[in-house]
């Protein structure tokens, strides 16, 4: 990956593709989680992808602590203008997609279209129930037991099976999450309990919006989704069947469809393509 600096951070990054420019914005402990989607044609023959390892993740520089969801919003758009762009589409997973949420709402002018992937809004009434159920998680991880708080933690969100679609598309990732799971338990999963988007905040996104989720999902997700609804009635949606919260890498097709259906439906014009890797 290439290494930009961003907001006094090194972060790695990656571009595929030419056309017009997508910020891809993965989730929690796994770093390269919407890679799955850059290997599909609908979007990989039609746009300029951009991943990118946020603070505290796989190689780019460590994240200090506390470090707000809208701290990271501002990395993603340093990230882009370092890179040159001047407006993108947007999509973010889990949370991914609270990051994208903040981003559209602090930088309207930058962002063309957001795909909000399973979002985790916390004015939903199981929100409650989940940060309870991961305080024994984040004991078990305090204890040193990195490796069975992430399984822990990912089999909470995505379910006993998450591990197949994990490794047969992203080999060593569950290894790298172990590694960075200092990030998530000790930053990022306070950053969220602290996260305090609302309807107001909904307001100030300009951007058409995709909600995405997947059939099999947890009521947290379920709930936000519909939430997210409510704060944006012009919003769209599109269900992802057969799958659970990690959509995008047990049936990465139909996620990359939507996303590409979607951003043709709202194109940002001509404009030029950075350089692919």
């Amino acid at each position: 990956m290439e290494r930009v600096s961003a907001r006094g951070a090194t972060l790695e990054y990656e571009i595929r593709g030419a056309g017009e420019p997508v910020l891809l914005i993965h989730g929690a402990l796994v770093a390269d989680g919407l890679r799955p989607l850059v290997e599909q044609e609908s979007l990989a023959a039609h746009y300029q992808l951009i991943l990118y390892h946020r603070r505290g993740v796989a190689g780019s520089d460590g994240v200090p602590s506390p470090y707000t969801i809208e701290e990271q919003a501002a990395d993603a758009r340093a990230l882009l203008g370092e890179l040159g762009v001047e407006r993108a589409h947007v999509a973010g997973h889990s949370y991914g997609a609270a990051i994208a949420l903040q981003l559209a709402a602090d930088a309207p002018d930058l962002v063309q279209s957001l795909a909000s992937l399973e979002s985790p809004l916390l004015m939903v009434p199981s929100a409650e129930q989940v940060a309870l159920s991961m305080e024994p998680v984040g004991q078990r991880f305090a204890s040193g037991d990195k490796d069975g708080a992430v399984d822990d933690f990912l089999t909470a969100m995505g379910g006993a099976g998450y591990r197949e679609a994990l490794d047969r598309l992203l080999p060593g990732a569950y290894e790298q999450a172990v590694k960075d799971s200092p990030t998530f338990f000790t930053v990022e999963f306070p950053a969220l309990n602290d996260w305090g988007f609302n309807a107001e905040d909904a307001t100030r996104i300009e951007a058409p919006v995709l909600r995405v989720l997947s059939e099999r999902s947890i009521p947290w997700f379920v709930e936000s989704e519909a939430l997210l609804g409510e704060w944006l009635p012009n919003s769209e949606r599109s269900i992802v069947s057969g799958s659970g919260h990690f959509l995008q890498m047990e049936d990465p097709a139909p996620v990359a469809d939507s996303l590409a259906t979607f951003y043709g439906r709202h194109p940002i014009g001509p404009s030029p393509s950075l350089p692919a890797d």
